[in-house]
């Protein structure tokens, strides 16, 4: 069956909770948690839907189950095919595996082995093909034809999308007096299906979406002036570039306001998940964060919900967003300081910087360059502060004691 087919059908408050019937058990009812950092620093009562707690770690476990366990005898026999890079292939590979399905997943070409080999040992056979998303969907919807598969739709599919409207349910069921909720946009199945649900039952909640300002296809797609779609994003689970058709339909009927969010604030969002919450979030999951981080003022008072859609980031990637972190909040800075080419003057400076109470890092100690005296030389010292002040301070004292320095990091200079 084609997309087009598919979005033929509607979604209803009644399909979204026989999908939480269906459901129950089978995914993880995540909680709606108190922000209170968040809380503090945006004047919102905010309030977190941690979907990155999933079996898989991400809310497509729950579209994909109502779809597959919808299928008749003979279509399980047959099989699914879906395509994916990463979080709908996890989803529809272990709910396939836990029903006795055959799970074909259709994955890009540049999709990261780490991805792969999770959705293998789920029991999917992968299949790499295209360059991008879309060139996967056209082999997929052929091999589909040639082989009888069934085509789990990663959103335009009103199932798949009650399915995700299930969190909307739960989130009225934790906090009825919820003033509006965030949730980020792709294809546009997650927040279809909760501003269905919660539409239908509190038509007072604002629903909102957040998408990256690379990947704004949706909000382009509503208001007839989009613009180029394509690029790098740390939010690479919402790099949609066509929304949905019965997505869109649904989105432009119940949503409130689109934001768009850059890099930089999405990778905030990451941080301070992590940094003030001790959650994880991929880049997708951290983007009503950001949203909320770049948009506090309109939520002023109100109690808003997060919709933390996933958690799957590389650890890699991870450790440098907060690493860049600490040098954003000035906790970490790289300071060039010049002293004299004798015994004892590297002591003597790492004596000041100790009693100043910062911590060193790393140091690289250059004496061959010609900007500097014969009898100079220049430390590059990476150093953990307590913040701005600490490091101006830090500075003072060096320079105090004879060592002038100056601060290298851009973030820190910015940060002042």
């Amino acid at each position: 069956m084609t997309a087009s087919a598919l979005s033929a059908r509607p979604v209803t408050l009644e399909g979204i909770r026989e999908a939480q019937r269906l459901l129950r058990g089978h995914v993880v009812r995540t909680p709606l948690v108190a922000a209170p950092a968040l809380s503090d620093i945006t004047g919102v009562d905010v309030r977190l839907k941690l979907e990155n707690l999933q079996i898989t770690g991400a809310f497509k476990a729950r579209g994909a189950l109502n779809k597959l366990v919808s299928l008749p005898p003979a279509a399980r026999r047959t099989g699914v095919i879906a395509i994916s890079a990463g979080n709908h292939a996890q989803g529809v590979a272990l709910h396939a595996g836990r029903l006795g399905i055959p799970a074909t997943i259709v994955m890009p070409v540049g999709t990261p082995m780490t991805k792969i080999q999770r959705t293998e040992a789920l029991g999917a056979t992968v299949v790499r093909h295209g360059e991008s998303y879309s060139e996967a969907e056209e082999f997929a919807l052929g091999y589909a034809e040639q082989k009888g598969l069934t085509l789990v739709h990663p959103f335009d599919d009103p199932l798949v999308i009650a399915g995700q409207g299930t969190i909307g349910l739960e989130i009225l069921e934790d906090c009825p007096d919820v003033d509006a909720v965030i949730a980020p946009i792709g294809g546009g199945g997650l927040i279809a299906g909760i501003a269905t649900a919660v539409s239908a039952l509190k038509p007072q909640v604002v629903i909102d979406g957040v998408q990256a300002y690379t990947y704004a296809s949706m909000s382009g797609a509503i208001s007839g002036f989009g613009g180029a779609i394509g690029g790098m994003t740390l939010a690479e689970g919402i790099a949609v570039k066509k929304p949905g058709t019965l997505t869109r339909s649904i989105c432009e009927a119940l949503l409130r306001h689109i934001h768009t969010v850059d890099e930089g604030a999405i990778e905030q969002g990451v941080e301070v998940l992590f940094s003030n919450h001790k959650q994880i979030a991929e880049g997708a999951g951290a983007a009503p964060v950001a949203a909320l981080l770049q948009n506090h003022a309109r939520y002023a008072g109100k109690t808003v919900a997060l919709v933390i859609s996933g958690g799957n980031i590389d650890p890699a990637l991870l450790a440098t967003i907060l690493m860049r972190g600490l040098a954003r909040d000035g906790r970490l800075s790289r300071l060039r300081i010049g002293i004299s080419d004798q015994p004892g003057s590297l002591a003597r400076v790492t004596r000041v910087i100790g009693e100043a109470g910062a911590n060193i890092v790393e140091v690289h100690h250059q004496r061959l360059f010609l900007d500097v005296s014969v009898k100079m030389t220049e430390l590059d010292v990476l150093v953990e502060t307590m913040g701005f002040d600490h490091v101006a301070a830090l500075v003072q004292s060096l320079s105090t004691a004879g060592f002038p320095a100056r601060i290298l990091s851009t973030s820190a200079q910015e940060g002042r």
